[in-house]
């Protein structure tokens, strides 16, 4: 329960890789996270640090993510932030791991085509539901829409 959740604003770093493994699919990318700020010397917006996260994703996210995803594209990471520190040939390696539970391009920097991904076949489909009419009916002349009033509660 205690799980630290982040949402992250960057660009793809480098193109997703995609694994089919016993467990379901899983993908993984790296994000760049630059800080920006008004250096008051210059008078311009400036780059300040890069962070570098490696982003996770699994099941229906992973493959969405691998087909949707390409080196530089803004994005949008909203996941469970893992800090993870191992020794490596007698150095010491700090990473930071999102499990991503949702990815999106970041809609501030540019358009996006959305698709529905396909749902796995099922045993019976369900019939197809009419779409509801939303339309309000039209006045045509010389016929007046009749509206009944409804009655008002004071309290």
């Amino acid at each position: 329960m205690n799980e630290t959740l982040v949402c992250a604003v960057g660009n793809v770093a480098t193109q997703p890789v995609y694994r089919e493994l016993a467990a379901g699919p899983s993908a993984r990318f790296r994000l760049a996270v630059t800080s920006r700020y008004w250096d008051r010397e210059k008078s311009t917006w400036t780059d300040g640090h890069t962070n570098f996260f490696t982003v996770w994703a699994n099941r229906q996210l992973a493959t969405n993510a691998a087909a949707s995803l390409s080196v530089g594209d803004p994005v949008v990471v909203q996941g469970r932030l893992k800090v993870r520190t191992e020794t490596r040939e007698g150095q010491q390696w700090t990473s930071a791991d999102i499990d991503a539970v949702a990815i999106g391009h970041d809609l501030a920097r540019g358009t996006a085509a959305f698709r529905r991904a396909g749902k796995p076949e099922t045993a019976a489909p369900a019939p197809p539901r009419p779409e509801p009419d939303w339309e309000t009916p039209a006045e045509s002349p010389g016929t007046a829409v009749q509206q009944q009033s409804e009655p008002v509660a004071v309290t």
